[in-house]
């Protein structure tokens, strides 16, 4: 599970980062309003954790872009705030729960799992093709197909953008928690596992590539 913190305080995102990644959830770090938009824009969060009063803006903000591209993706706003009218607006506004600091780390954490039960399917589903993000399985006409790691990871997140043609750059940002430790060759990897575990034993294609620009979803297409 992937949660966005947009958050100000140092020392709390600090300590809400380490505690959540010991939970082995994978937690990305904005300090204002623009850096976790750019984060929104190139990942999938199932969770967004957005402090109300940051730098450049209000909190309850972030909540239209989030959904306009994931619905399902919870966004639990916090906020020292305790008059009920921040509360209510931010539930109106398309928030899914409103945290009061100071809180409990282990009450947060049980709020955060209840939202993330709560969220909607995370499948995708074009035609004879079934991804299940959660479950890390692919079914094709009924039958699962093997492929699991960074290569389902990438052939999951070209199929969420199958509209879009995403670079190797972007691709190492979304799924790698350190995209700068590794090559761009790993993309290549990825992409001929997909090739040879899914598209030849099915006769489909799925990815095609875009000379010098990257890749896109591109089935159904007959290969």
């Amino acid at each position: 599970m992937r949660i966005l913190i947009i958050e100000d305080e140092i020392t709390l995102t600090k300590t809400l980062a380490e505690g959540l990644g010991e939970l082995n959830y994978q937690a990305d770090v904005a300090e204002n309003l623009k850096d976790g938009e750019y984060y929104i824009s190139i990942r999938n969060y199932d969770l967004v954790l957005v402090d109300w009063m940051l730098p450049d803006g209000n909190g309850v903000d972030i909540i239209a872009p989030v959904k306009a591209k994931s619905p399902r993706t919870a966004v639990v706003i916090l906020s020292a705030r305790e008059e009920k009218e921040y509360e209510i607006e931010a539930l109106r506004a398309g928030a899914d729960d409103y945290i009061k600091k100071p809180f409990e780390f282990d009450v947060l954490v049980a709020r955060i799992e209840a939202r993330l039960r709560f969220g909607g399917t995370n499948l995708i589903e074009i035609e004879s093709l079934t991804i299940n993000p959660d479950e890390e399985k692919i079914t094709y006409n009924g039958e699962e197909i093997e492929l699991k790691g960074k290569p389902f990871e990438v052939l999951t997140h070209l199929a969420r953008h199958r509209d879009q043609i995403v670079s190797k750059e972007q691709l190492l940002d979304a799924i790698w928690e350190e995209p700068e430790l590794v090559t761009p060759n790993v993309i290549e990897v990825a992409i001929n596992q997909i090739r040879q575990k899914m598209d030849k034993p099915l006769n489909i294609a799925t990815i095609e590539t875009i000379r010098r620009r990257g890749y896109r979803f591109c089935y159904p297409k007959n290969s």
